[in-house]
């Protein structure tokens, strides 16, 4: 499918929700609906050095533009690649001997676009970016006053000959950016690494159980030939078997909170009031919140529930401080608390369980990060949509985690799960599904091992360990 492509979905008048995509035919699972460049897109600030400007991948020893010292580059393909968008944005940063903010650059960006395309960048663009939803009078007082802030740093940061702009309009691009921005991650979709425009996305609805979702594929240079390279671009994919007709939908917002928290966060961030069939019904609250089997009293399930989210913020300073001992007694110490009283679908368990399989990942104590694992997938099962990208990479980790236990046969087990997961929602050519499928291989001859000889296999394990 050719990048930009729009045959399989139409832009129609979806009611109070206004403009939306539906599909044009029958869409089967892991299809790719349409395929988008973005329109612009900057790298975070705290990311610039360690961060492709051009493909967006983390990389080590990348190469700096050698006029504005600020962007990098994984090599001169990359940074040729990324001329046309950088060469404004490098004068810039000269002439004002710093580069500004994201949010500033990446209005300026969108700028210089517009004035180059204006606003259409190709004919399979439904709606020109200065057309697109922005809340600018619907923000909050802290909000707006950092709006007026950064349209006062962009006055000093723009220059394109005389072509000026009114603090009104520079507004309207901030308000767009803040209501459409979408924030692009890493190539092995671990971390959050920039954000972006992409007008045809911008179209597509929320729903908190959507039919699709959204990756970012970050394209290909590395064939000699530049006419066989591929542009980084967002693939809207469905997660399930989508009839003519149907509304595409995405989901702005984790499913894994409450129907109140997560229209809260909608209304805060996207200046809307969700009505989607999941809040509306408040489906899955009562799994979210439950109680243990055994059936403690309400007042104790209270009582543990404040303690839990006590716990977390202790936990995520201690994080944040780097004292990873001190997370796990704390994460210890609430399990014990919410033992018998916290079903394993609550929340709060999820997060703990969640946290504390990490930590014990990165300190090598698989058994014990492994059986924590084992407790939030399944947790996580009943609660998300069985094709959700998220419930796939948690089950990756589990899988990795067991395997890295010694626990080979639940390990493979799981990662050929995460794999016909991923496979629907990031393809099979995304750098996630490669390292997967790499994986899935190298499990599957361990476990051959492991049921021939279990006292070869475990040597060689032990031996691979101290590697």
């Amino acid at each position: 499918m050719t990048v930009g492509n729009m045959e399989r979905a139409e832009l129609f008048d979806a009611g109070s929700k206004g403009r939306g995509l539906r599909a044009a035919k029958e869409l089967n699972t892991g299809e790719v609906i349409f395929s988008e460049p973005s329109f612009a897109a900057v790298v975070f600030d705290s990311l610039a050095t360690q961060v492709c400007h051009s493909c967006f991948r983390h990389k080590a020893n990348l190469h700096r533009c050698a006029q504005c010292k600020f962007a990098h580059y994984c090599d001169r393909t990359c940074q040729t690649a990324c001329w046309n968008e950088h060469k404004q944005e490098c004068g810039a940063i000269k002439k004002l001997g710093s580069a500004p903010s994201e949010n500033i650059r990446l209005a300026a960006r969108v700028l210089w676009r517009m004035h180059k395309d204006t606003g259409i960048a190709s004919d399979s663009q439904l709606i020109s970016v200065d057309q697109l939803q922005e809340h600018v009078a619907d923000l909050a007082a802290e909000d707006f006053k950092q709006l007026r802030a950064d349209v006062h740093k962009f006055l000093q940061y723009w220059s394109y000959g005389t072509r000026q702009h009114s603090v009104d309009y520079i507004s309207h691009i901030f308000g767009i950016i803040k209501c459409n921005g979408f924030t692009l991650s890493d190539q092995r979709g671990l971390q959050a690494v920039g954000v972006g425009l992409f007008p045809n996305l911008c179209l597509v609805n929320h729903d908190c159980w959507p039919n699709c979702t959204v990756i970012l594929n970050h394209g290909n240079q590395s064939a000699v030939s530049s006419a066989l390279h591929s542009q980084r671009r967002i693939e809207l994919r469905a997660l399930g078997k989508i009839p003519e007709g149907e509304e595409l939908t995405v989901s702005y917002v984790d499913f894994l909170n409450l129907s109140a928290d997560r229209q809260k966060k909608l209304k805060e961030r996207f200046h809307f009031d969700c009505t989607c069939e999941h809040c509306s019904k408040h489906i899955e609250d009562d799994l979210m919140t439950a109680g243990a089997d055994s059936k403690p009293s309400a007042d104790k399930v209270k009582e543990v529930t404040v303690f839990s989210k006590e716990s977390l913020e202790k936990i995520e300073k201690s994080r944040v401080e780097g004292d990873y001992n001190e997370v796990l007694k704390l994460c210890y110490e609430c399990l014990q608390k919410q033992e018998n009283v916290l079903a394993d679908t609550n929340l709060y368990k999820l997060r703990v369980l969640s946290i504390a399989s990490e930590v014990l990942s990165y300190q090598r104590s698989f058994a014990k990060a492994a059986d924590y694992a084992h407790r939030m997938v399944e947790g996580y099962r009943k609660l998300y949509h069985p094709n959700n990208a998220q419930l796939g990479m948690a089950i990756m980790r589990a899988g990795v985690t067991h395997w890295h236990a010694g626990q080979i046969e639940e390990g493979h087990s799981l990662i050929c799960q995460a794999y016909r997961i991923l496979m629907v929602t990031h393809g099979s050519n995304h750098a996630i599904t490669k390292d997967l499928e790499g994986m899935r291989t190298q499990t599957e001859l361990e476990l051959k091992m492991f049921k021939q000889n279990k006292a070869a296999y475990q040597t060689m394990r032990d031996a691979a360990l101290k590697h």
